[in-house]
């Protein structure tokens, strides 16, 4: 056991690793820190400290100031960003579940980064399907019923960003031609509902809405089945209650209003009607690494 924790200490530290003790020498109430102070903090080399700096100042994980450092604006964004995928995700938990007990099927919760949608919960789905998703895990937008949810509500420029990295067939009813994606997203406006039909996996069909107001989608909330596309029709009412909900749930009255109201009965009928956990896991997706 000593052996095992000589040799850990001894081996040499991934390029991670490094960020990772040059980010936690910001912990703390000193908002600047100097070269010499990173070292000492992080207990790095100095060169391996300075390089990992100017590399992070690139990315806008940190600024300069004459000589000393802070944390960037991206470290704020995704800090931003983290703590809003939290919050949608503690309130959509139950109601997925309900979804989920209601239909099923396995239950997803997705929001969009890039030209990809992110999965957030998946509920279910063990003995039901073979769709190899998971918390965490990324799936293309363009052939994903979540990703055409999100995308049908979204700035233009999302959707112009999608169609640049190019539509790749994953199976052969994936729509690969940019104005057979525009004609489903026309349609997917329209009935507030869209569809994959086996267009990521063969033998998997997919329904979802989108988690919106008035204006754009921020999530979507969806339902894969192995049942044949009939099934799609019979699980689009749910889970488009179910999207409803869950909106509510973030955007609608305060927890105050909604206790008052009997919460119980407020949002688990729209359902029944039709029945970066921490900021380094960011680091991965970063052109340096």
């Amino acid at each position: 056991m000593l052996d095992q924790v000589l040799e850990s200490e001894l081996a040499p530290l991934s390029l991670l690793e490094k960020a990772a003790r040059v980010l936690g020498a910001f912990e703390g109430p000193q908002p600047r820190l100097s070269l010499t102070e990173v070292v000492r903090r992080s207990g790095l080399p100095r060169s391996s400290a300075h390089r990992i700096l100017d590399q992070l100042v690139r990315l806008r994980w940190l600024d300069r100031e004459g000589r000393d450092y802070r944390m960037g604006m991206r470290m704020l964004e995704l800090g931003a960003l983290a703590s809003h995928h939290n919050r949608l995700r503690r309130a959509a938990l139950p109601l997925l579940h309900a979804l989920h007990e209601q239909t099923g099927q396995l239950v997803h919760l997705w929001v969009l980064d890039g030209a990809e949608v992110v999965c957030l919960e998946r509920i279910g789905g063990s003995d039901t399907t073979t769709v190899p998703s998971r918390v965490g895990g990324r799936m293309p937008a363009y052939c994903t019923a979540a990703g055409k949810a999100v995308l049908a509500f979204s700035d233009p420029a999302d959707l112009e960003h999608v169609l640049a990295q190019g539509l790749r067939p994953r199976t052969p009813r994936t729509l690969i031609r940019p104005l057979a994606l525009r004609a489903e997203l026309a349609a997917t406006r329209e009935r507030g509902i869209a569809y994959d039909r086996e267009e990521s996996f063969r033998g998997i069909s997919c329904v979802a809405a989108p988690l919106r107001g008035a204006g754009r989608a921020v999530a979507a909330v969806s339902v894969s089945t192995g049942r044949g596309e009939r099934e799609l029709a019979r699980l689009a009412p749910a889970v488009s209650a179910c999207a409803r909900a869950v909106w509510r749930e973030l955007y609608g009255r305060g927890r105050a209003g909604r206790a008052a109201a009997a919460p119980r009965q407020d949002l688990e009928p729209a359902v029944s009607a039709q029945a970066m956990d921490n900021m380094m896991g960011w680091l991965r997706f970063s052109e340096w690494m």
